[in-house]
């Protein structure tokens, strides 16, 4: 796939889960009293619904025709009365759904970045960071209507479709046969199209996550875009994507718009059926003027929930496709976790055993090979080797953001899979060429390595790796904003912040990997002198490209295809004129 495109990775369902439609109402089942205190108010809503006809009808048989004044006011008073109860019960029951349905998102949001945050590395090499956030803000947000309308329109205007029924057949049973003899004909039109336009409205959920991941992958690699001059190519396929989610907007919301004149049209020609068919009735003495025009007054108040309940059922098809695409990461199980009798890890010596250790990243190809090794507390270990040889992969598994496929993984005799992963890491350091730093203020980012320490500890570890000099030229020192990932700071400048950060966490095992790539010579003396102090009684993994850093390291391992092919100190293995040796010299002419 060319580079700074879009992938296609999610698949289209035929039909609505019903588990999907259970798992949402757990979360209503949790706020019972909002939910009963709206239900209970429902009567009151509905009663005055089916008041005010019956209410006009009086008027036109009992005080119109009998010219009576009095009485009018009266009803008037009791209609403007009963009305405004309505509308006060109405109102409740609206902020009141509205501010559960708000809860509830809150409750989803942090489930799925709690979820997220405990999912193993895997779930993020296979997906971009738009793609995800699409789902915690956009998916999650299409919920909202969902829930409010569940119980403010589902359960009330399902009760009052029932309800104005009863009262239309008591009125004229006749009349009523005839006024619903459209509404079968709907209710199997909007089955008949409920597959067609959930594909639709997945397939947009899908375009608008394409869209989402592609803006925030093209800002995050804004200097290459601008660097190769690729802002013309860039732009096009955005404005491609961005037709592409139109485009499926436009085919989903066409079918969806369909409900609404469907739900007047089966309105219109019931109605129609009934004034000729009443006129007939007129005709013959069977019912009243007054009785008719609150039949046709009933008849409109029964289409109206009707038609909402047709838009409900829209909003159901439309937002359970991004129902279906939270509960996907919600299912999705993180494959580093605890087993049931897992322990603290007391506090470690920092002994490193590999015991005939086997990996692969699931494709089936064998990253290490019946590796085996064990490294003395306080001992520096060096890996080399080629890219993509293995090395990063080793110190992934002592930090354990893989599992092990075959062999053990030993720390101080115990094996990492039978203890917990916080007590694990929290006893770690990890600097890695990639470096990350968050929004907020250099001493915060420090501050990120152990969270109690002071601000005397914060510029202790600073001094140790010779970030203190540069932190203090900034205007506000150690209170300068870095900015988003750091972009204030050269890369020099960020790698000694993460250095820091680092060695504020006084880890036990400490793993550098290219931690000083991207320092210039004369800083990275520097820089070495302070990793120095800090290596002191620590087991250390060092993964550097540059082998003039390794040089005083306790011992030098050389990975190759999976496996160790040589070990020794430097000079050991300088001698030995083997791979080590290569390298060196390769290294050595480059830089001559």
């Amino acid at each position: 796939m060319p580079v700074n495109t879009v992938r296609e990775d999610e698949v289209l369902k035929d039909s609505i889960n019903i588990n999907i439609i259970k798992r949402l109402a757990k979360y209503l089942s949790k706020y019972t009293k909002e939910i009963v205190l709206t239900l209970l108010l429902m009567p009151i809503v509905i009663g005055v619904t089916l008041f005010n006809p019956y209410l006009l009808k009086i008027a036109i048989d009992s005080f119109i025709e009998d010219s009576n004044v009095r009485g009018l006011i009266i009803l008037a008073v009791a209609a403007i009365f009963v009305n405004l109860v309505g509308v006060l019960a109405s109102r409740v029951v609206t902020v009141t759904m509205s501010v559960v349905a708000s809860k509830i998102l809150v409750t989803i949001r942090q489930e799925m970045f709690h979820h997220i945050q405990k999912l193993s590395f895997s779930f993020f090499d296979s997906r971009p960071v738009g793609k995800v956030l699409t789902r915690i803000i956009g998916d999650v947000n299409s919920l909202n209507a969902l829930f409010i309308d569940s119980v403010t329109v589902l359960i009330p205007d399902f009760i009052t479709v029932i309800a104005i029924a009863l009262v239309m057949i008591s009125i004229n049973y006749k009349l009523a046969v005839v006024a619903l003899i459209t509404l079968p004909f709907l209710i199997i039109f909007m089955f008949l199209i409920e597959t067609t336009l959930r594909k639709r409205w997945q397939v947009f959920r899908k375009k608008q996550s394409n869209m989402n991941a592609y803006i925030h992958e093209s800002y995050s690699g804004i200097r290459i875009v601008q660097s190769f001059t690729r802002e013309k190519r860039t732009r096009g396929v955005f404005i491609e994507t961005m037709n592409d989610m139109l485009n499926s907007f436009k085919s989903a919301i066409v079918i969806a718009n369909s409900f609404w004149p469907l739900v007047q049209l089966a309105e219109g020609i019931g109605t129609i059926i009934v004034f000729w068919y009443g006129v007939t009735l007129l005709r013959a003495n069977e019912i009243s003027v007054g009785t008719l025009v609150a039949f046709i007054s009933y008849l409109a108040l029964f289409w109206f929930p009707i038609m909402k309940l047709s838009n409900f059922y829209n909003i159901l098809v439309t937002n359970v496709a991004g129902a279906e695409r939270i509960f996907e990461i919600l299912d999705i199980d993180p494959e580093i976790v605890d087993n049931d009798k897992a322990i603290e890890l007391p506090k470690i010596n920092g002994t490193v055993e590999f015991k005939d250790v086997t990996f692969s990243y699931g494709n089936g190809v064998d990253v290490l090979k019946n590796v085996s090794f064990k490294v003395e507390p306080g001992k520096t270990i060096a890996l080399v080797g080629e890219t993509g040889a293995g090395k990063t992969t080793i110190v992934s598994l002592i930090s354990r953001f893989y599992d092990i496929e075959k062999g053990k993984l030993l720390i101080d005799g115990h094996d990492i899979k039978d203890v917990t992963v916080e007590s694990l890491r929290g006893q770690m350091a990890i600097m890695t060429q990639e470096t990350f730093l968050f929004s907020g203020t250099i001493k915060e980012n420090i501050r990120y390595g152990r969270l109690d320490a002071t601000d005397e500890e914060v510029i202790e570890a600073a001094k140790v790796v010779n970030a203190h000099s540069f932190i203090m030229k900034l205007e506000k020192g150690y209170d300068t904003d870095v900015n988003e990932r750091g972009a204030r700071l050269s890369v020099g400048q960020r790698q000694l912040v993460a250095l820091s950060r680092a060695v504020l966490a006084d880890p036990r095992i400490l793993i550098l990997d290219e931690a000083t790539s991207s320092i210039d010579t004369e800083t990275e003396k520097l820089v070495q002198k302070g990793i120095s102090n800090l290596l002191s009684d620590r087991t250390a993994f060092v993964i550097a490209h540059r082998l003039s850093t390794i040089k005083n390291a306790d011992r030098i391992m050389v990975i190759g295809d999976g496996r160790i092919i040589e070990e020794g100190s430097h000079n050991e293995l300088l001698k030995k004129r083997g791979e080590y040796y290569n390298l060196h010299m390769a290294q050595f002419k480059f830089l001559d």
